[in-house]
């Protein structure tokens, strides 16, 4: 009995410094195994492989120039927005002609007329009792001179040669042809028969509506009526 005790004693010692061993082997091989790739064979390691890729940088890219070289509206898209560029409007300074002719102008009532001056051939000196004479006559009441009388005489030939009977379908009638003829009834009742009556009414409308005698020439001229 004491020699099969003395046996078993070296045997428990061996195995209770085995089992501390096989245990530190499988935690070496677990550490091992969890930083080796099992397909590729490679290990980890800190330290940069020398054929490393540089990072990219951010460069500073120059701002970029945009020439307009046509007369059109320009417009640059970028980035999603669109930025449209319109012209000035640039107003242009109205031009002013000022005609070469003297203007008159006369108010009848609420309206105006502007005409311009004429003249005309002289007319001579009228007939004593003639329609001329008084013509003449009344002009010279107006304070006109002797160029408005031609431009009177000018203008009521073309209308009616001075017949106090002058008529025209229209209505028109007498020397100043007025229109319609009862008109110059403000002048007179004998408007139909007297020359004096027309011319009194005729002076009237004439410087109610041109100034002068010669405003409604230069008006007859140009438009063919006054």
């Amino acid at each position: 009995m004491a020699t099969a005790s003395a046996f078993r004693g070296p045997v428990i010692t061996r195995k209770r410094v085995v089992l501390p061993l096989v245990g530190f082997a499988a935690t070496f091989a677990f550490i091992s195994g969890s930083l080796i790739n099992p397909i590729s064979g490679a290990y980890a390691s800190t330290a940069p492989a020398s054929d490393a890729v540089t990072p990219a940088v951010s460069t500073h890219v120059a701002g970029q120039e945009y020439v307009v070289a046509s007369t059109a509206d320009p417009s640059a898209a970028r980035d999603g927005y669109t930025v449209n560029y319109t012209s000035p409007v640039v107003k242009k300074a109205k031009v002013v002609v000022t005609p070469t002719t003297t203007a008159s102008t006369a108010t009848s009532g609420a309206a105006a007329t502007t005409s311009t001056t004429a003249t005309a051939p002289a007319a001579g000196t009228p007939d004593p009792g003639s329609a001329q004479a008084i013509g003449a006559q009344m002009v010279a009441a107006h304070g006109w001179g002797t160029d408005q009388f031609n431009c009177l005489v000018s203008l009521w030939n073309k209308e009616s040669g001075w017949n106090v009977y002058a008529s025209n379908p229209s209505g028109a009638y007498g020397i100043p042809q007025a229109l319609p003829g009862s008109k110059m009834s403000s002048a007179g009742a004998d408007w139909q028969t007297s020359a004096a009556t027309q011319i009194t009414w005729g002076l009237g409308y004439i410087s109610g509506h041109y100034g002068t005698p010669c405003g409604a020439w230069a008006h007859s001229e140009a438009d063919n009526w006054y």
